[in-house]
């Protein structure tokens, strides 16, 4: 879906346009993770006794499934982000990102067109390769980080 978008707008895209397609694609999936952990929130014991013990649904949503709800919405932003960055990342080293702009996937895309690796230019790959791969482990170790904050099996297996 994004290549037939991105091949559509070849001619006028630029860095926020293709943000912006990237962005109206990403959002599904996450969407519907979050949808299914509040569905299984609300049968939650603790929030059934917080609405027997007469707190208004208002007060239910911010004061008990919120809570327990951020650190899934963080974990998985952090997935969300992590998907678009490969998404963006791949449609640029394919050519179909702005031509003119220095991004990583476009740098890429320069070296596979002019046979970098044939040519024996290395360092022409190695950047940004190693920066992408630099930028994953990041997002990795927030995400287990999160991770480690929201789950509490983790925590007493820390300690």
């Amino acid at each position: 879906m994004l290549i037939t978008i991105a091949a559509s707008i070849k001619g006028v895209i630029s860095v926020e346009i293709m943000a912006l397609v990237v962005a109206s694609l990403a959002w599904m999936w996450p969407t519907r993770t979050i949808r299914s952990q509040v569905l299984t929130l609300r049968e939650r014991a603790f929030v059934q006794m917080a609405k027997l013990s007469g707190m208004k649904t208002h007060e239910v949503i911010f004061f008990e499934i919120m809570p327990n709800l951020l650190p899934f919405i963080a974990a998985s932003f952090v997935g969300a982000v992590s998907s678009a960055i490969l998404a963006s990342v791949g449609l640029e080293a394919l050519g179909l990102g702005p031509q003119n702009e220095p991004t990583l996937g476009m740098t890429i895309y320069w070296a596979i067109s002019f046979t970098a690796l044939i040519r024996g230019l290395w360092w022409w790959w190695l950047m940004p390769i190693l920066l992408i791969v630099l930028l994953f482990i990041s997002l990795f170790l927030i995400s287990a980080g999160l991770d480690e904050i929201a789950n509490p099996r983790v925590r007493r297996n820390r300690a």
